[in-house]
């Protein structure tokens, strides 16, 4: 078990800080993008980015994962991909005369999923096992995956033909669902004026064991019983809300309190804040709630039931002993 002490809590805030810098590099974008996907891999979570072609969105995810020093891999979603493509297959050696297996892209640290919703439900499946399990099962035999091991999967929003709805099961998997607009004009000016140079190079400013170290330590943030409870206001506003057809699971409440966790420590605190939870629940429960048809023909999505609840639930001060 990880010792949470001060110069540990420093060191990762430094390195959080450092890590962003680096992405800034490549990526011209809000800093709070490269936090929330700081928050997911300190919380072992993975994080769906949803946005309008030519954001900028696999620039910023092969950038952040050169700056954890782990290795990076892609998965370009298409409707003829089979779940082979993902996870591997045994093919036979013929100087052996033995079956061996060829692994598959999902044999990294860093798995990039393009176009996500591409790919027919059969071959997304593919992926939920190793998400949550961290591990694939090929032809019978289960094998583990390298630690630590983060899917960073982006979608198209408005492009409805030729792709796939991910299922509520695998959307579920997704610790957060982050939406990257447009630029502001200063962003965009800025790539408009040094369009014609290559990009700076990224730099490693941790690697794999650091990255395992951070993430045992954001286990031991410490999280004050008002605080769950604050939590368990929010998703049973959810759950009891008029135009909502299925609330915010157990599931959601615990990815919660997790990536609270994470974005504690990387504010350099020991423990967590009822504003880190009022921060991270748009982009952690937002996507898992599901609305009535009448709420959706009416364009009501989760996030709005979400602002709603931070509105409406309030946090409860402890008392004074």
């Amino acid at each position: 078990m990880a010792q949470l002490t001060p110069d540990k809590v420093a060191r990762v805030s430094q390195l959080a800080r450092a890590i962003t810098e680096e992405v800034g590099r490549a990526f011209i974008g809000a800093p709070a993008i490269t936090e929330a996907l700081l928050v997911a891999l300190l919380a072992r979570g993975h994080v769906l980015i949803e946005g309008f072609p030519g954001v900028a969105k696999t620039t910023l995810v092969k950038a952040f994962s050169t700056t954890l020093g782990c290795h990076f891999r892609r998965i370009q979603f298409t409707p003829d991909l089979l779940p082979s493509d993902i996870t591997g297959t045994y093919i036979l050696d013929m100087r052996t005369n033995t079956f061996v297996l060829r692994e598959g892209p999902v044999f990294t640290h860093v798995l990039l999923g393009d176009e996500i919703n591409r790919a027919p439900a059969k071959t997304q499946s593919a992926l939920l096992e190793a998400m949550q399990e961290h591990q694939v099962t090929i032809e019978g035999e289960t094998k583990t995956l390298a630690e630590p091991f983060i899917v960073l999967a982006t979608q198209n929003p408005i492009e409805q033909e030729g792709t796939y709805p991910l299922p509520e099961a695998q959307v579920d998997r997704f610790l957060i669902k982050l939406r990257m607009g447009y630029p502001s004009q200063a962003d965009e000016k800025r790539m408009l004026t040094t369009y014609d140079k290559p990009p700076p190079p990224v730099h490693a400013v941790v690697g794999p064991s650091d990255v395992l170290e951070m993430q045992a330590l954001a286990q031991e943030v410490f999280v004050a019983e008002e605080l769950v409870d604050y939590v368990l206001g929010l998703v049973g506003f959810t759950r009891n809300h008029a135009k909502v057809y299925l609330g915010a699971s157990p599931r959601a409440a615990l990815a919660l309190v997790h990536a609270s966790k994470g974005l504690a420590l990387l504010k350099g605190r020991d423990f967590v804040l009822p504003d880190d939870m009022r921060l991270l629940a748009p982009l952690v429960l937002g996507h898992r709630i599901l609305m009535t048809p009448d709420a959706e023909l009416e364009g009501t999505a989760g996030t709005t039931v979400v602002s709603e609840a931070l509105d409406k639930v309030a946090y409860r001060m402890p008392k004074p002993r």
